[in-house]
């Protein structure tokens, strides 16, 4: 399938709506602690992640969504699945919990709750391991609010508390945890890999390559930024289907094109898309009010550091195949049955994400 370039661009371009979703093996929490040492709790779950947390059946994956009646029948369930998993202590002592709420919330669940703290001398620590004791691999994001300052925490498998009364964190703390976030997103986001590889495939020199990568990074840096700090923002409906069309392109390319010189036009015009679903992960993630602008350029400072890393294995990967694949091995060339082979495998994925992303929309 051929995308009309411009006019599909425009479409993106034009639309800036917002869209609120939770995100898989992600839980997003805000703790407020109030001058007479009330901590208020508000957490967000993805519906299916509910699901597998305690068995329930809230989530519709068909419709991506959560059913409201489900959600309040499970609603002792999930309670006392939170009270097991998630504490708010003064001193070390447990503070007082008031009635918690269970809310639907589109895709996903919030969960509300507040607890005094006066009576409970010492710092005021927030402790959670809601979704990482089931899987490692998932993170929580804290934002902290005391009066007007706000900060950032997040939380492990590893770690799983947080100080509220004490200062936030530094600034290179927190540009040090949005590296790693952007680097772990990139090696997670399989189809920013595939796209990767696909339009990389043809090439021989590291010229194009150099071409290609940084078009990419130029255009989703822009996209990204612009997303990332709500300046243009074009709904995951759209932007998730479009991705797995741009990996679609660029892999059936392969079968008709193999000039890698002027791929850097098609990394350049797809890079703009890409750079809205990096986007989505970072909006998710949320950005530190108090530190807004570097915790974006740390973001993308992972992001780019995992693509180089994976072009950097990709390359020599292709050419010890060259030099296997060819008699000559003095003047190995690219096996074009290999490129197609890749390439097939790839435009296959992309069709099966774009068809599920579609009518997930």
């Amino acid at each position: 399938m051929r995308w009309p370039r411009l006019p599909w661009l425009a479409v993106l371009l034009g639309i800036a709506l917002p869209a609120d979703a939770h995100e898989v093996n992600l839980v997003t929490a805000r703790a407020a602690l109030s001058p007479d040492r009330t901590v208020s709790i508000e957490l967000g779950l993805k519906g299916s992640d509910v699901d597998r947390l305690i068995g329930t059946r809230i989530y519709d994956a068909r419709r991506d969504a959560v059913d409201p009646a489900a959600v309040e029948a499970a609603r002792s369930a999930i309670l006392a699945y939170m009270g097991a998993h998630l504490a708010v202590t003064g001193g070390g002592r447990g503070c007082l919990a008031t009635d918690a709420a269970i809310l639907a919330d589109g895709d996903g669940i919030v969960y509300r709750q507040s607890f005094a703290c006066a009576d409970a001398a010492g710092d005021i620590i927030y402790r959670s391991a809601v979704l990482t004791e089931k899987d490692p691999a998932a993170r929580q994001i804290v934002l902290i609010a005391q009066g007007r300052s706000e900060a950032q925490a997040l939380l492990d498998a590893g770690n799983t508390t947080v100080t509220l009364s004490t200062a936030p964190p530094s600034l290179w703390s927190t540009m040090q945890r949005y590296v790693l976030t952007g680097i772990e997103h990139i090696f997670l986001g399989y189809d920013h890999v595939a796209f990767l590889i696909a339009v990389v495939l043809w090439a021989r020199r590291l010229l194009p390559v150099v071409k290609i990568v940084t078009a990419f990074t130029v255009a989703h840096s822009i996209t990204l930024s612009l997303a990332a700090l709500d300046v243009l923002v074009v709904p995951s409906r759209i932007v998730e289907p479009a991705i797995a069309a741009s990996i679609v392109f660029v892999a059936v390319e392969n079968f008709f094109s193999r000039d890698v010189d002027r791929r850097w036009r098609v990394a350049l015009l797809f890079g703009l898309i890409h750079g809205f679903g990096f986007a989505g992960v970072l909006r998710e993630i949320g950005l530190p009010p108090n530190a807004a602008v570097p915790a974006l350029a740390a973001f993308n400072i992972g992001v780019e550091i995992g693509q180089v890393a994976i072009v950097a294995v990709a390359l020599p990967m292709l050419g010890l195949l060259d030099r296997l694949t060819t008699a000559d091995r003095t003047a190995p060339a690219r096996a074009a049955g290999l490129v197609y082979t890749v390439s097939a495998v790839i435009s296959l994925l992309g069709g099966y994400w774009l068809i599920a992303r579609v009518f997930e929309a």
